[in-house]
């Protein structure tokens, strides 16, 4: 069974896949907690800090308030390789994938950066992730 499988039965069936924002969700939990193809929250965290971003993504791993981020700097930080994954994955464009992540990603890297630690790839749970967002799969 695979992630996205294992989050649609924990988020209550498949009435998420045709969900764009469940879809990128899932897909951006997918990128953070994998290490292949560049994937991985270490080198996402390294690609923002590269772009400039660093004291935006540190207010994220930190135990303060996050920073807000706006969707041309996801794009600027992102370039086209993750975010055209991210988009593909969605069914969205890069417009709509990069605003909509300038929403989710403060949230969900804080919860995957307990006690303002970034956790070994190792330690990154994506199912209990999908599980702490759910919430944002009800009804918008």
């Amino acid at each position: 069974m695979g992630l996205l499988d294992t989050a649609l039965g924990m988020l209550g069936g498949n009435n998420q896949a045709n969900d764009p924002k469940a879809m990128l969700i899932q897909a951006a939990i997918g990128l953070l907690s994998n290490q292949q193809q560049g994937g991985g929250l270490q080198n996402l965290l390294g690609a923002f800090q590269n772009a400039g971003l660093g004291s935006i993504v540190s207010s994220w791993v930190g135990t303060g308030q996050n920073l807000p981020i706006s969707a041309d700097q996801i794009q600027q930080a992102l370039g086209g390789g993750h975010l055209s994954q991210l988009a593909e994955a969605s069914g969205l464009s890069h417009e709509d994938t990069a605003q909509h992540l300038s929403d989710l990603l403060p949230g969900l890297i804080d919860k995957m950066t307990p006690n303002g630690q970034v956790p070994d790839h190792a330690n990154i749970d994506p199912a209990a992730l999908m599980q702490q967002f759910s919430s944002l799969f009800g009804k918008s």
